[in-house]
């Protein structure tokens, strides 16, 4: 009978055990640890925390690098840079503490050397600490590699005096102030192991606006994305008076806190697939993703075609012919189109070539000019025509008009032959003299006076 008793009790222990374990198996990670945060039973709480080898994955965030966290849909994870400043640092440890969430704080040597005890504080409440350069320079991309050595270092070094030298509470994560990347510091950066964030949406609350746009814009671009990088700043006023509607929302629309260490040797790296540290990985449903690979085929036959013979090709274009010979291919044999063929011209008849003399101007060819009508060059006419053109006093007057040339133009030539009075003169010109021959133009009243003298002659 005693017997029978206990083994009813161990069979109803054993049900309750497994009700208590299924129960728990279907139980969310966000509602347990929402039931652990002391005095908020509906607390956004962190869902999981993933570890991270930054040697494997030098840079995230899609602001400005391909990949980004291995995060699951409506999964985010909060940053914020700048600090430690205790008035508003102290006040955002106590929102994200009501919460029950952790953050990945990025601080600046020079902060932290002024305020080690904020430094402190991020890692007694649980939260990972990266760095943010030693006195945030805006010009990082354009540095050479001896400052930016400096600013890594010695962002890192007052960092570790905040902590004690203890290198293990410090994580290899780094975010270049103002996201000002180059090619320098991200490749220094990766020779020392340190994983370099951007972000995949900020909430630009480093800029004068209200904390009511923080809140606007931190909640519209997470919603367009639904997982991401969040990028905040713990030293601003407005982000401490936007932060607590951020978690109220996040956890109304179903988000949830993922929390990012970074790996050491007894903490090994979560195990992720590829395609999931890309912000959009392709699925099932992208072809190009699962189109299966090309086989390695075993040809039965190896006959191959004929090769061309060149023979049948243009053998006129010299340089396709010989390039065709030595890469060994086909050379396009141009179609035989019928060629135009040029048109037969009837012979044209040519005229004869003028003779020279038609253009050869007479020597003796008279040229009839206007002499004055006054008695004294009449006298002198009728002296110039009284002897032959070859007597000695015709000599003399052709010599004399070739010594003065513009006084002969305006006397009568010595060659002239006149009949009667009003007869014209015809003068034929100097064989040997190069003096110009004017021709006087008759004006009306000489036209008048002539005309009546011919009258009465």
């Amino acid at each position: 009978m005693i017997a029978n008793v206990l083994v009813m009790i161990q069979k109803r222990s054993r049900t309750v055990i497994g009700a208590a374990l299924l129960g728990c198996s279907f139980m969310t990670p966000q509602a347990a640890l929402a039931a652990d945060c002391p005095g908020n039973p509906n607390a956004l709480g962190t869902s999981r925390t993933i570890v991270v080898d930054p040697k494997e994955h030098p840079r995230i965030g899609t602001m400005q690098y391909p990949e980004t966290l291995p995060l699951a849909d409506h999964e985010v994870v909060l940053t914020f840079d700048d600090g430690p400043l205790p008035k508003y640092s102290n006040q955002v440890l106590a929102i994200l503490a009501s919460q029950c969430v952790k953050a990945t704080f990025f601080t600046i040597g020079s902060q932290a050397r002024f305020n080690p005890e904020g430094v402190r504080k991020l890692i007694a409440a649980g939260h990972t600490v990266g760095t943010h350069s030693q006195n945030h320079p805006l010009t990082m991309n354009k540095m050479p590699l001896e400052r930016v050595k400096q600013e890594v270092d010695d962002g890192i070094a007052s960092t570790l005096a905040a902590l004690n030298g203890d290198k293990s509470k410090l994580a290899p994560f780094f975010r270049i102030p103002g996201l000002m990347r180059a090619e320098i510091p991200e490749a220094y950066l990766a020779s020392q192991g340190i994983q370099v964030w951007s972000a995949d949406f900020p909430a630009d609350d480093w800029r004068h606006i209200s904390p009511q746009r923080v809140y606007d814009l931190a909640i519209q671009r997470i919603e367009a994305k639904h997982k991401g990088i969040l990028l905040l700043h713990d030293i601003q006023p407005r982000t401490v008076a936007a932060l607590p509607r951020i978690l109220n929302t996040l956890k109304e629309r179903g988000y949830r806190i993922v929390h990012v260490v970074p790996a050491k040797p007894d903490r090994p790296a979560t195990p992720t697939e590829p395609q999931q540290w890309f912000m959009h990985p392709p699925t099932e449903t992208v072809a190009t993703t699962r189109w299966p690979r090309i086989p390695n085929f075993v040809f039965t036959a190896t006959r191959m075609l004929p090769a061309p013979v060149f023979a049948d090709l243009d053998w006129r274009d010299a340089d396709i012919l010989d390039h065709a010979q030595r890469a060994r291919i086909g050379v396009p044999v141009r179609t035989a189109w019928p060629q135009p063929q040029v048109a037969q011209l009837a012979p044209v008849s040519t005229l004869p070539i003028p003779a020279a003399d038609v253009f050869r101007v007479p020597e003796a060819l008279d040229l009839t000019l206007l002499a004055a009508r006054s008695a004294t060059n009449r006298r002198l006419a009728q002296r110039a025509a009284a002897p032959a053109a070859g007597t000695p006093r015709a000599q003399a007057i052709s010599a004399r008009q070739a010594r003065h040339p513009k006084q002969a133009a305006h006397q009568i030539p010595a060659a002239a032959h006149g009949k009667g009075r009003g007869g014209p003169m015809h003068v034929a010109p100097p064989a040997a003299s190069n003096a110009s021959i004017h021709v006087a133009k008759r004006t009306p009243r000489a036209e008048a006076s002539a005309a009546g003298k011919r009258v009465q002659d």
